[in-house]
């Protein structure tokens, strides 16, 4: 479909009636104890990616795309270090080519910089970047325990917000994507149960209570 970029999850991509729309950020917000990068690193496969990283270092990333046993691309990744995390994402945000791919993991880290302008400014560049590339941004939204302020705010200028669940019951471990907002298009009204194993796909062996 024009203008629509894939997820490299052709579940989604199905749902999404080809994607999501260029120049679109996304929210994937998840439990840190989830498969949720899976999605993240699948999307490496579909175009040339800048991966930030804010907790772990290059080579730790890079070891898991590599050994991951989905398909991966082979993306450029960069740690961005505790001291001025904002203005060296901002950087490394700025020279992104056209059509690109960009994952920050997690933003958990830029939504408590101080004081709070700053990361709204920083996450407005960002969308006009993202928006004047026709590129794709995902941005990894930690739900543990520590929920950062702007949350709010970073849901808020999503055009995009995927919200994975994921429950332990019994022997089974349960996964559930809701898009509950999609600009530029008609979010799936159904949650879709998923397995996160190897690579992310839809769980059919039950229904979705």
């Amino acid at each position: 479909m024009e203008n629509r970029l894939r997820t490299g999850i052709d579940v989604l991509d199905r749902k999404l009636n080809g994607g999501i729309p260029a120049g679109s950020i996304v929210a994937l917000c998840a439990d840190p104890a989830s498969q949720a990068e899976l999605f993240l690193y699948e999307l490496t496969a579909t175009r040339g990616t800048l991966y930030l990283s804010l907790d772990r270092s290059e080579e730790a990333v890079s070891d898991s795309i590599r050994n991951s046993p989905t398909e991966t691309g082979d993306p450029t990744v960069r740690h961005i270090p505790g001291e001025a995390p904002l203005d060296n994402a901002g950087k490394l945000v700025s020279a992104l080519p056209e059509t690109s791919n960009l994952i920050i993991d997690p933003v958990n880290v830029l939504e408590t910089q101080e004081p709070p302008s700053r990361f709204r400014n920083f996450v407005n560049d960002l969308q006009n970047h993202i928006f004047n590339t026709g590129s794709l941004a995902v941005l990894h939204c930690l739900t543990g325990h520590q929920i950062p302020r702007l949350r709010d705010s970073t849901e808020h200028f999503a055009d995009v917000i995927f919200q994975l669940e994921t429950e332990t019951n019994g022997d089974d471990v349960e996964n559930r994507l809701a898009i509950p907002k999609f600009r530029g298009g008609r979010a799936p009204s159904d949650v879709i149960k998923l397995d996160l194993v190897e690579e992310v796909s839809i769980d059919t062996s039950r229904d979705i209570a």
